[in-house]
């Protein structure tokens, strides 16, 4: 697309794009979504078995919570500079930063390294999905979105099917090509984000004016001073003690932090990186701080969902991926009609509020579940949370996008999408903690209990008299432990670094150690479900919403029309500023 093969389209002359055109851009933008989405599927996916590999199954949070923290710290940054600069350099730095951080994750040797690198590959996955939506936000009109929800959910919907099937295949595997199997959930992005770079550069044709606006960077420093130390708390806070010296330095650091990062927006007015003055309207305080909680519950509730049907199950990486297909399904499906539905009567609010209620009455019912709950029962429980998400995700997005004035999508989106992942980095970080704080009481819970029983000894004499487990190590450490108590400590310390040995164990040992893990996932959901509630109650109070009928494009080249000198015509104006990619 060139602006001479535009310039004289009826498009072209009132700002908005032709259905052709706004097709070409979404390739690019649905390439780059891809990579985001599958990488998460993939990760997620073969977690356990990464963690396994390098001995830190109880370290999984710091390589999830280093992703989502520089991710989450990039995202408004990237904002405010495409905001004035344009979407499409940063937008194509971004794919380069995860593509390279994810060639480092291929050669971590331990979690704690895998996280550092995980960390590098967040710094580009701040602009991916913030950018997509909020150049979407630029060219399609909120009420003529769901034409093209579609496609965006094809991407999502492919990347979940692929995505489990593609990690589980290497982390079911010990070696591909000479190396572990599981490198290859990193590797694998390399060339996904070569062939998306080459769609961005060749398709992201839209021109953006120059906004005459300084960057920041007060408020950037700030908000890394203050989230760290909050998030490194919120994910060590049961280890440490949450009155611990290292607590209580991370409690004061990060509260200083935030209070500088308040100054320094307000000293900041309209340059600022996220404007407080954007929360003083009501539509958009009320839509973020409901986003803020639903990611809290959305996250916290997702990431622990693959490690129940792996741990608890025993199912296989890639089993249990296509075991998360149920809560796709429902995600998709509730999108879908959400879209149209809004497309059609342009009422957006309810949606959010059902939304919010379903992901709810969901996360209750895996309150429920234990390590003998039908498999069955649980993907049908996860059906009912996925349909409250497709009806969250989306329009919140649109209700923040349609609240502001055009010049500030970018900020806006990647603001709101920025508190979001605050909620979703914290959920993640304190429902992990919490998790792998209560298993090894639960399990001892449950060790007793089939110890009064006899089951216990009995599954001990099974597991000591196989041959097959005199071959391994592992388990056969774990039973001797059993048998003896002075050694059960270490065998229960060894389970929360390789859950992997749990799922060889004879029946009757493993069942103690299924069931201590599924119900310390119990609490997670119940957490999780409290806080789906106080997000149904604070998106209840959002005012009646007007969506606007034209895209931010058109009405910022309105805008510029107007603005133009008496006598001279807009498009000799438009003409003598500088474009931007």
């Amino acid at each position: 697309m060139t602006d001479q093969a535009t310039a004289h389209s009826p498009a072209a002359d009132d700002g908005e794009l032709t259905h052709r055109q706004i097709l070409t851009i979404l390739a690019g933008l649905m390439s780059a979504m891809f990579l985001a989405s599958l990488d998460q599927t993939i990760v997620s996916t073969a977690i356990r078995t990464i963690a396994d590999d390098l001995h830190g199954l109880d370290a999984q949070a710091w390589v999830t919570t280093a992703y989502l923290m520089t991710s989450t710290i990039s995202t408004p940054l990237y904002g405010k500079l495409s905001d004035i600069y344009g979407r499409k350099p940063f937008f194509v730095i971004g794919i380069v930063v995860f593509v390279f951080g994810s060639l480092l994750c291929s050669f971590a040797d331990s979690m704690y390294t895998l996280a550092a690198y995980r960390g590098v590959q967040g710094l580009g996955a701040g602009a991916l999905m913030s950018l997509s939506l909020a150049i979407i936000g630029d060219i399609i009109p909120p009420r003529d979105r769901a034409k093209y929800q579609g496609y965006m959910l094809a991407v999502f919907a492919s990347s979940s099917v692929l995505g489990p099937v593609i990690g589980g295949f290497f982390a079911d595997h010990d070696t591909i090509l000479g190396l572990d199997g599981w490198r290859w959930v990193f590797l694998i992005n390399v060339p996904i984000g070569a062939a998306a770079l080459t769609l961005v550069l060749a398709t992201l044709t839209v021109k953006n004016v120059r906004v005459d606006h300084r960057v920041d960077w007060a408020g950037a420093a700030a908000i890394v001073v203050g989230l760290v130390p909050l998030l490194l708390v919120a994910e060590q806070g049961q280890a440490w003690g949450w009155s611990s010296p290292a607590a209580l330095t991370c409690f004061v650091v990060g509260a200083a932090g935030i209070g500088l990062f308040l100054l320094a927006e307000a000293r900041a007015g309209d340059e600022a990186l996220i404007p407080l003055r954007l929360f003083r309207d009501r539509t958009f305080a009320i839509a973020t701080a409901g986003g803020v909680i639903v990611g809290m519950a959305m996250f916290g509730g997702m990431m622990t969902l693959p490690l129940y049907m792996q741990i608890v199950h025993g199912a296989s990486p890639m089993d249990s991926g296509l075991m998360m297909l149920p809560l796709v399904l429902g995600m998709m499906v509730a999108s879908i009609v959400s879209g149209i539905l809004i497309s059609r009567t342009g009422r957006v609010r309810e949606f959010p509020i059902l939304g919010t209620v379903l992901l709810a009455v969901g996360l209750f019912l895996l309150w429920t579940i234990d390590a003998d709950t039908s498999l069955w029962l649980v993907m049908t429980y996860m059906l009912v949370m996925g349909a409250g998400l497709g009806n969250c995700m989306q329009p919140l997005t649109l209700i923040v996008q349609n609240a502001v004035s055009p010049r500030e999508i970018g900020v806006a989106t990647s603001s709101a999408t920025f508190f979001r992942q605050v909620g979703g980095t914290a959920g993640v970080a304190v429902f992990l903690s919490i998790l792998f704080s209560r298993v090894g009481d639960s399990i001892r819970g449950q060790l007793e209990t089939a110890t009064a029983d006899g089951s216990l000894a009995a599954g001990v004499r099974e597991g000591l008299a196989d041959p097959a487990l005199q071959q391994d190590p592992a388990a056969l450490g774990i039973l001797r432990g059993l048998a003896d108590p002075a050694t059960g400590t270490a065998a229960l310390e060894s389970v929360t670094k390789d859950s992997s040995v749990i799922n060889r164990l004879p029946e009757l040992v493993a069942n103690p150690f299924e069931q201590g893990y599924a119900l310390s996932m119990s609490e997670i959901y119940l957490v999780a479900g409290i806080l789906a509630v106080a997000a149904a109650a604070i998106l209840a109070l959002l005012p009646r919403i007007e969506l606007r009928t034209g895209s931010a494009r058109a009405e910022a080249a309105r805008d510029a029309a107007a603005a133009a000198p008496s006598g001279v015509d807009s498009e000799a104006a438009a003409a003598h500023r500088p474009p931007r990619d």
